[in-house]
């Protein structure tokens, strides 16, 4: 997570000789020879990539939002195109795309870079989209206290685009509302025109 210290999962880190072992075995019942140059390391670097893309088992995102501001601000606040990178838990294969939040303060606002620090707290680990645009909304919604929360979320899932189907380029597009963002449409349309500039 930038800025500070980057986490790493300590569960992965704890458990790095059964890892390494249990790919090894991996490799070779996929019908590869574990003893070729190009293999001969990949346990371990694909150990030490888990330490990274898990990483957020090690954060809880409700802590990230961390300090807040008293500010009497009453106007939507937006942040846009977070990227995001996370593992699909149906089939452990990448997704990754942009998200965009918007929140109508409160009397409370968060620091910028802990929304996008919310993300990655979210999204590194085991995920369906659809669960981290709910996570971030509700999150979002508890610890602001907000007149109203939207979050719209775009993935490409390899699941999708790299097997199964096989349509790459396909994107999902998810959202959340919540508060004032769900009956008043002149706000939402706002929110999603300023997604568009």
């Amino acid at each position: 997570m930038a800025g500070r210290k980057d986490y790493v999962n300590s569960a992965v880190t704890s458990n790095r000789e059964q890892i390494e072992y249990h790919i090894k075995e991996v490799l070779k019942l996929i019908g590869e020879n574990v003893e070729r140059e190009g293999l001969l390391d990949t346990p371990a670097r694909v150990t030490r990539m888990y330490e990274e893309i898990f990483a957020g088992y090690e954060v809880d995102p409700r802590e990230v939002l961390g300090v807040t501001f008293d500010e009497q601000h009453e106007e939507l606040v937006i942040v846009k195109d977070i990227v995001y990178y996370s593992q699909c838990e149906h089939h452990m294969a990448p997704f990754f795309g942009k998200a965009h939040i918007g929140y109508l303060p409160s009397g409370k606002i968060a620091g910028l870079s802990k929304l996008a620090r919310l993300v990655e707290a979210v999204t590194r680990r085991l995920q369906v989209q659809e669960r981290i645009t709910s996570q971030i909304a509700d999150i979002l919604d508890e610890e602001l206290m907000p007149n109203g929360v939207m979050v719209v979320v775009e993935g490409e899932h390899l699941c999708m685009c790299a097997r199964g189907v096989k349509k790459p380029g396909s994107k999902t597009v998810t959202s959340a509302v919540r508060g004032e963002f769900r009956t008043n449409s002149a706000l939402r349309s706002e929110f999603l025109t300023l997604l568009k500039q």
